[in-house]
């Protein structure tokens, strides 16, 4: 089986590189990337797996490129973006390019070059605010460039749905080591500032939820796909609703002494829920897991504290 990945030297891409190269039956893995986010540690380090592995500079926007690429592929895993941070609508245009307009290339290139599988990432953000947990059955209501562009993204890959076996998963919040770290990831930024500097920075009242899930179940759940016979579809794809006040609680176990700060405290913020069993969970089940325990691992990828940091993260 020949494998693409788009965005395969980003965060979760470069854990799912390892993932499927320990794969039996995988007879090369090539890595679709435009290296802008800086991300180079995947180059680094021991091999990898069996499977050989290629690397491709490219853009989504290319066309030409993304044709000749695929003319040899049996799976591609979509997970090319222009992620958001706490910041994400002040940027709408470059969103736009990447997300949206980008992912429309990529169903014309596969329109042509036809695939046995295809498997995006998209995110549960194009839920909106929620008060009730969303369910696949959730009407989208996106609020952001970024949960805007990724549902315009998906739009374009429902024409795929008859022509081959296409499925969209509806990350939550991801969290955890990877070789690539993302420190912009809230739980990941908010585990570096307990580490490094002994204090966090909430943004409200800390009461917001929201929907996360550890990036080796990411991974995990993703390299099953190959293996499972699931129907094309859209998909969500979560394990825990937490509020900040609970990860700064579970973080106060683990670094006793942490200070927590609090500005903006009449931004109430809003709530995005997804329930965690999903249609997917039917096919794959997904363990259960101890949040504390995911983060003393997490605590253990660090090679040492510093004793202060200048500034604090806000979410």
């Amino acid at each position: 089986m020949r494998i693409l990945i788009t965005g395969g030297a980003g965060y979760i891409g470069t854990e799912l590189v390892y993932s499927l190269s320990q794969l039996q039956g995988i007879e090369s893995i090539t890595i679709y990337d435009n290296l802008s986010r800086g991300n180079y540690n995947l180059f680094l380090g021991k091999e990898r797996g069996g499977a050989k592995i290629n690397f491709i500079h490219g853009e989504l926007l290319d066309s030409r490129k993304l044709r000749s690429v695929l003319k040899k592929i049996d799976v591609v895993y979509h997970l090319a973006a222009r992620v958001t941070t706490p910041f994400a609508n002040l940027d709408g245009h470059v969103f736009e390019q990447t997300n949206h307009w980008g992912t429309a290339e990529l169903v014309y290139a596969l329109e042509e070059n036809p695939v046995k599988q295809l498997i995006f990432v998209s995110s549960t953000a194009v839920y909106g605010s929620t008060e009730e947990p969303a369910t696949e059955e959730t009407q989208p209501r996106p609020d952001s460039f970024y949960s805007i562009s990724k549902f315009r993204a998906e739009q374009h890959l429902e024409r795929l749905y008859k022509k081959f076996n296409t499925i969209i998963i509806r990350l939550g919040n991801v969290y955890g080591y990877s070789k690539s770290m993302r420190f912009d990831a809230a739980i990941n930024r908010l585990v570096f500032d307990a580490h490094f500097g002994g204090r966090i920075t909430i943004n409200g009242t800390g009461a917001q939820n929201r929907s996360f899930i550890h990036i080796d179940k990411v991974t995990f759940m993703l390299s099953q796909l190959l293996q499972r016979e699931i129907p094309s579809g859209i998909y969500n794809l979560s394990d825990k609703t937490l509020s900040i006040l609970e990860i700064s609680e579970t973080l106060n176990q683990i670094y006793p002494g942490m200070e927590s700060f609090f500005i903006n405290q009449n931004y109430g913020g809003h709530n995005l829920l997804v329930e965690r069993n999903s249609k997917l969970l039917e096919y794959v089940p997904l363990a259960e897991s101890s949040f504390e325990h995911e983060l003393r691992a997490f605590k253990e990828k660090f090679s040492f504290y510093l004793s202060t940091v200048d500034d604090g993260f806000v979410i």
